[in-house]
């Protein structure tokens, strides 16, 4: 085992737990160290220091949130290194990729809500009453709860942070129990960036995150997850009618066209697809393709997926690494298991044998619009393909699951390309690419995918609440 041993910090230091978990580096199945297993009075805690910061963090200008998550970005970039380390550790990603993508980007996103702490807007000052003024207040909603995923630790918490320290809020942030090393280095270095007890970091497993999302002097609840979680934390915040920001699962589809290029259409989807080894709520998941297009497609798609390579963080040519976990790798392994007969596994289909809990590229043929493969949540390197015949039942299928985040059209028509992104009921829909996200675009989703948006100037005021004030011309 690792000496590494994580720390809570809370209002501004390290915090000790009594009880620990440890941490398996998903890459080599070995135990590389311990992080908090925190308790409900260890939640107290920083709920309070979270509390107690408050009144001042409020009431600082957009100048001074800016400095403080500008200084932050800074120090993101300056140990970049150390921040990759942990993060790829935890996850086993390639190291490359991962340094330009989530490390570097993450910054990026920093400083973009850094500006946009700057320009807050609200409707203008008017007399919409005889005799009395009135304007619009944007404020921050208080102490925030925040829980974030083991599929991005890193970028997942800039993303929960950046916007929700711009307006001026204080947080109490739970990172995923198996990937908490880069988030909690996060944490150390925004309190050089921001005063004690703005930014709190609680490590913990899933009755950590109840306890904090349960916790009564917590005013709003903001999670990236699965949709069951987000339903638990719906269902908690009911209890006092707290805010909630809900960023849960996906099943992108890919509508492809017969007019697209199949070899270079099929590339660029089986690295929507396969990045991050799958474990993506935007990754795409379900190739519907013209039925005079679905055999050249399939071929070229096979191809590209036999074409990507899957292996450790510092292995030459890897495009993904492994997924987070045995029980996640058993998970997605009994997916591909269970296929019903009409199915075939065109590629892929099985765990690798070696060290880690990597799994290939799949692709898999002959499914129905009602098959679980199809309609569920897999979150691994796994795609289907089904042809389809005229956009009306290309849009059925597509709109047919009950998941909502994000969704791709191919297509040289673009014509077409405005008709199906108009009725394509997905938070995003990408043409002729996908899962590109610049942090001036929001990011959420439709039906059981969730509520709010991240990124971009909504992702910004989701984490304000608006109040009108109205003054009488005459005094009393």
């Amino acid at each position: 085992m690792s000496d590494l041993t994580l720390h809570n910090v809370v209002d501004g230091r390290a915090a000790d737990t009594a009880d620990r978990m440890e941490l398996t580096d998903p890459a080599t199945e070995e135990v590389y160290g311990t992080a908090p297993r925190s308790t409900a009075a260890d939640v107290d805690t920083a709920v309070a220091a979270a509390r107690r910061a408050l009144p001042a963090w409020r009431r600082a200008t957009p100048a001074r949130r800016q400095e403080a998550l500008l200084r932050l970005a800074d120090l993101v970039v300056e140990h970049a290194d150390q921040l990759l380390d942990a993060e790829i550790r935890g996850t086993g990603k390639p190291r490359e990729t991962t340094r330009t993508l989530e490390i570097l980007r993450g910054a990026d996103q920093l400083r973009f809500f850094a500006g946009a702490a700057r320009v807050l807007e609200g409707v203008a000052a008017g007399e919409y009453a005889e005799g009395h003024t009135s304007y619009v207040r944007r404020e921050p909603v208080g102490v925030v709860a925040q829980v974030t995923p083991w599929n991005y630790p890193f970028m997942m918490a800039v993303w929960k942070l950046g916007p929700a320290l711009a307006a001026g809020n204080t947080v109490v942030l739970k990172p995923s129990d198996t990937t908490p090393w880069s988030t909690v280095l996060l944490g150390e270095l925004a309190q050089r960036a921001f005063p004690p007890g703005v930014v709190n970091i609680v490590c913990g497993d899933r009755d950590t995150g109840r306890a904090l999302v349960a916790h009564p002097d917590v005013d709003m609840v903001a999670i990236t997850g699965s949709t069951r979680a987000g339903s638990e934390v719906m269902a908690d915040a009911a209890r006092d009618v707290k805010n909630v920001h809900l960023e849960l699962g996906g099943k992108a589809p890919a509508v492809v066209f017969a007019d697209v290029d199949p070899v270079r259409t099929a590339r660029a989807l089986a690295d929507a697809a396969f990045l991050n080894a799958g474990q993506d709520c935007t990754a795409v998941t379900r190739v519907l393709v013209q039925r005079d297009a679905h055999d050249a497609l399939l071929t070229a798609l096979v191809a590209a997926a036999r074409e990507t390579r899957t292996g450790g963080p510092d292995e030459d040519g890897v495009f993904h690494g492994p997924l987070n976990s045995a029980a996640h790798a058993a998970r997605v392994a009994s997916v591909v298991e269970n296929l019903p007969a009409h199915a075939t596994v065109e590629t892929g289909g099985a765990r690798l044998d070696r060290p880690g809990w990597f799994f290939p590229p799949t692709v898999i043929s002959g499914v129905r619009q009602d098959d679980d493969v199809v309609q569920g949540e897999i979150f691994g390197p796994v795609i289907t393909v089904q042809p389809f015949d005229t956009e009306e039942e290309a849009l059925a299928l597509a709109n047919g699951v009950s998941l909502a985040l994000a969704s791709s059209v191919w297509t040289a028509d673009l014509a077409r390309a405005m008709r199906v992104s108009a009725d394509l009921e997905f938070g995003c829909v990408w043409l002729n690419c996908h899962q590109v996200i610049p942090a001036e675009m929001p990011h959420g989703g439709y039906k059981q995918s969730g509520i709010g948006r991240d990124l971009s100037r909504y992702g910004l005021d989701d984490y304000t609440r608006v109040k009108h004030v109205m003054a009488a011309h005459q005094a009393p």
